[in-house]
């Protein structure tokens, strides 16, 4: 990536300041830009009291907002919206960083900020491990982390695209509302041709990267048969699966401290595995289920992505009962082909020694 080429221009990233640890602080302008996202804007039908808060946090918006504030909007989603939006300024000037509380809100339990803010702040920090990037399969696979993606299988080729671009595509043709009613009157027909990313359009990702309308190419390779009935399966050099893994590599790094090596692999072939962490729900239940041999049938274990096989350089920082044992890692889809990656999986369920 050329240095003058930003990417995810959306993100806010820029509106951050790193402390002496690399980590993101916050400042006036990124809860500004909180502001401003759509969740908070105003629109025609705001009242009174509601274009006066806005304005007022928009000036200062780290100024205390008493109770009576919003007490005063006319509408019940605005005022809940503004409640959020104080409770995640609140948490994210206590933490300090948005990595701490990150873990804060993951390592609670309770999560009391919705998924939005949750996805801004992982994007936002993958935006800095990746500043120095300059593979697009890369990037485009760190969207898995916080954008659902649909998964389909295209002439033999496993491809995630962005749920949303997607939706959208298929709601209106990329015509916006007039695309929308052309498409229920049956004057247009639905098509969706998105492109799948690879050497000879890499360079259109950087420019268009805020857009999310790559495809991402997930497929294994079969390469070679081998004896006793095993196969041995590997990806190509600028297999997506691969791209994925560098990246969950660099977010363990960044937030743990440790150094892993993340590969993808077709099967478990170790059949004492003794640790594994699910990077989405489907995949974590398919895996509890395959560890404590429980049934699973064919179509759930269809859903299945891609396993991965996770080692740490320095075995003693793993706990001593599976130092030097590989740690399995499952990404799988849900019933209606969409998945969702939970990074914080990897934060919460390695399996770190204790320290001492």
């Amino acid at each position: 990536m050329n240095s003058s080429t930003d990417f995810w221009p959306p993100c806010g990233f820029h509106s951050l300041v790193r402390d002496a640890r690399g980590w993101l602080v916050p400042t006036e302008t990124y809860f500004r830009w909180i502001l401003a996202r759509p969740e908070l804007a105003l629109v025609p039908e705001s009242c009174a009291a509601e274009v006066a808060l806005h304005q007022s946090l928009a000036t200062s918006p780290l100024r205390p907002v008493a109770p009576q504030e919003l007490v005063a909007l006319a509408d019940d989603d605005a005022r809940e919206n503004y409640a959020v939006f104080l409770r995640f300024c609140d948490a994210l000037q206590s933490a300090g960083t948005l990595e701490a509380c990150y873990l804060q809100l993951m390592r609670g339990g309770a999560i009391n900020i919705p998924a939005v803010f949750i996805d801004a702040m992982v994007q936002a920090m993958l935006r800095k491990l990746l500043n120095d990037c300059n593979d697009a399969v890369e990037a485009r696979a760190a969207e898995m982390l916080f954008r659902p993606q649909r998964v389909t299988l295209r002439d033999g080729q496993m491809l995630a695209g962005d749920r949303a671009t997607l939706d959208m595509l298929n709601e209106t043709a990329g015509l916006g509302d007039v695309g929308r009613l052309l498409l229920e009157s049956g004057a247009l027909q639905p098509h969706v041709e998105l492109q799948v990313l690879g050497a000879d359009n890499a360079a259109a990702y950087w420019q268009e990267s805020g857009r999310y309308r790559f495809l991402l190419d997930l497929t294994h390779e079969l390469t070679q048969d081998l004896s006793h009935g095993l196969t041995f399966k590997m990806t190509r050099a600028r297999s997506g699966l691969k791209a994925l893994a560098r990246v969950l590599e660099r977010w363990v790094q960044h937030f743990l401290g440790v150094q892993v090596r993340i590969e993808p692999v077709h099967q478990v072939t170790d059949s004492a595995w003794r640790w594994h962490v699910g990077l989405d729900v489907e995949s974590t239940a398919i895996l509890n289920d395959l560890y404590q041999d429980h049934p699973v049938d064919a179509d759930r274990m269809a859903r299945l992505v891609s396993l991965f096989t996770l080692n740490f350089a320095n075995p003693a920082e793993m706990r001593a009962d599976v130092a030097g044992k590989p740690v399995y890692l499952g990404l799988a889809t849900n019933a209606e082909g969409v998945v969702r990656i939970k990074p914080q999986n990897l934060l919460l369920n390695l399996p770190l020694a204790s320290p001492s």
